[in-house]
């Protein structure tokens, strides 16, 4: 399964990848099926370093049976960035375009390997609670006796896909001028939406920093 990605739109730029992966960490794991693909949305840490690409530590509810159809199988994890509207009055010449729409996403293709060990299992776990705890002021701890822990463990089915490719595409108006992508950052932010004022982030600290026209 490839991601249509006009070569304006693609990037290889790993730190951008990273950051989105980490900002946007609740992906939907998609493994080819039959009758049908198997579907899961989860949290996906991005572990560095494990070449090419990194590696995504998670976990499915034991009840689920994706996990048990995944082993041997590439299956994709898409994390889906930041995305909005934009209107085709933003344009300096609105009346030769169209409406279209801003986002970034990352596609990382692999292979599920299921983590049967105890101790490589807890592991994975408290990566995840460190991951989305960590920043907080008074973050929860994983602190069970070792009879619940072992029960709520026994609940779940960690897993790491080591990444064999990824594709990304950032389509945040890198084929518009510099001065049309302003006008689209101004109009995005001035939205007052959340999901539109992070989509002009990543236009203003991604797209279009090195040309000042069409590409």
């Amino acid at each position: 399964m490839s991601l249509y990605t006009p070569s304006h739109f693609s990037t290889h730029d790993r730190a951008a990848i990273a950051r989105l992966m980490h900002e946007y960490a609740f992906a939907t794991l998609i493994t080819p099926g039959t009758p049908e693909p198997l579907v899961s949305h989860l949290p996906l840490l991005l572990v560095p370093g494990c070449e090419p690409h990194g590696t995504l530590l998670g976990h499915f509810a034991r009840a689920n049976p994706h996990w048990q159809r995944a082993r041997d199988v590439d299956s994709i994890a898409i994390f889906h960035g930041p995305h909005a509207y934009v209107s085709p009055s933003w344009y300096a010449e609105p009346e030769r375009m169209v409406p279209t729409w801003n986002y970034a996403s990352v596609h990382a293709h692999g292979t599920l390997e299921m983590i049967d060990d105890p101790a490589s299992a807890q592991g994975v776990m408290d990566a995840l609670v460190q991951r989305f705890e960590g920043p907080r002021a008074k973050p929860w701890t994983f602190q069970r006796g070792e009879r619940e822990r072992n029960a709520l463990m026994g609940a779940i089915q960690p897993f790491r896909m080591r990444i064999r490719r990824i594709d990304a595409k950032f389509k945040l108006s890198q084929n518009r001028s510099r001065d049309d992508r302003s006008r689209v950052i101004d109009a995005l932010r001035a939205e007052g939406h959340p999901e539109a004022a992070a989509t002009a982030d990543w236009m203003a600290n991604y797209a279009g920093r090195d040309d000042d026209g069409p590409r």
